[in-house]
């Protein structure tokens, strides 16, 4: 009984991912946001971050994707910038919430989140974003400024980087480098 049970349950979740990714697959950032976690669309600093990061890393997981940690505020005018060129761009916001789970963090005079913030790199300026695996791994701290072109966030810089840090190009680094160390390790071994 348990086996069917988790059986189900299992079922239900692929079919819940399938869905997901169908009805976002033609769907409008407007359509996007609808079903999105809170902790996905605004940055409130009644939240908490801890809270959330375990919430997404499950949801990570459970969709294979990586988890896009965003930090800023209310009060960041580069950061209501960024959300309005993402609602702008369909294709680039699409990409991001096809390939990321999205997690807001606030920083504020009210609430600077510091014991979460703490467990990160240094910021660099606002909005700044991290890239971590579905496991908790941290693989990149980005300076959004790295993604401007004329004064503006480039559509192009925005689908390269979230192509290249995406699960399947990471998976595919992952693999290359390991067998790169086994082919070093044997050859040392056979020396």
């Amino acid at each position: 009984m348990k086996i069917i049970t988790a059986l189900v349950i299992s079922l239900n979740i692929l079919l819940s991912v399938f869905i997901t990714v169908s009805a976002t697959s033609n769907a409008t950032p407007t359509a996007i946001t609808a079903n999105l976690p809170s902790y996905s669309k605004v940055y409130d600093e009644q939240r908490d971050p801890f809270k959330d990061a375990a919430a997404a890393l499950v949801l990570a997981k459970e969709t294979n994707r990586q988890v896009l940690i965003e930090i800023g505020g209310n009060w960041c005018s580069w950061c209501h910038k960024m959300d309005a060129f993402l609602v702008k761009n369909p294709e680039v916001f699409q990409a991001l919430h096809s390939q990321y789970v999205l997690l807001k963090i606030n920083v504020s005079d009210s609430n600077e989140n510091d014991d979460f913030m703490k467990s990160l790199p240094p910021v660099l300026g606002y909005p700044h974003m991290y890239v971590s695996t579905a496991q908790g791994k941290m693989i990149l701290s980005k300076d959004t400024a790295e993604l401007l072109a004329d004064n503006n966030y480039s559509k192009s810089q925005w689908l390269d980087f979230l192509t290249q840090w995406s699960v399947e190009n990471n998976a595919t680094s992952a693999k290359v480098t390991t067998n790169t160390a086994s082919n070093i390790s044997t050859k040392t071994t056979a020396q």
